[in-house]
């Protein structure tokens, strides 16, 4: 089994929201490994990064990403930072990858000042989201099929644009 389609991109580029909207046209479930993390550790990620540190989340982050791109045959949302492992990026080769694109500024106007986000959280949240794109929209694109922009999109526009990305999914077929 193999998901449709996985999402990557950076927080607030939509994977969750824009997922579940093609999950629904296409009639089949969203997986987000940021919630297998959390199912899996039993705390949220805030607190895995608080009392465990970063280094761990990203090995349950990495194994949830194995074990879903495994067993979901739907669409599936990658964290945010789950590109940085060379051997996840690895493991996405074959699959199709649509990197949802968000500028800066509205990255950080749609995730605010979230605990939820624990990268993101400190002095200057504008700063700390440039340099997480500046060091991953590479790895974005090395890993993605097809990039979509969701910067200016409402979700459903961003979602057609995935779907039509897709190309050989027919979607009134499901």
């Amino acid at each position: 089994m193999s998901p449709i389609v996985v999402l990557v991109g950076p927080p607030g580029a939509g994977k969750t929201t824009i997922g579940q909207l093609i999950a629904e046209r296409l009639g089949v479930t969203l997986r987000d490994t940021d919630a297998d993390v959390e199912a899996r550790a039993g705390k949220t990620i805030t607190e895995i990064f608080t009392e465990d540190g970063e280094p761990a989340f990203r090995e349950l982050e990495r194994q949830a990403v194995d074990t879903a791109l495994a067993e979901h045959g739907g669409v599936l949302a990658l964290g945010g930072g789950a590109i940085m492992a060379e051997r996840t990026r690895a493991a996405l080769r074959g699959h199709r990858v649509v990197f949802l694109n968000v500028g800066m500024a509205e990255g950080v106007r749609r995730t605010g000042l979230s605990t939820a986000r624990p990268l993101l959280s400190g002095v200057n949240p504008r700063a700390t989201f440039k340099a997480l794109l500046d060091a991953r929209l590479p790895l974005y694109r090395e890993v993605a099929t097809a990039e979509v922009d969701t910067n200016s999109n409402d979700p459903e526009l961003a979602a057609a644009q995935v779907l039509e990305a897709l190309g050989d999914v027919d979607v009134r077929a499901v």
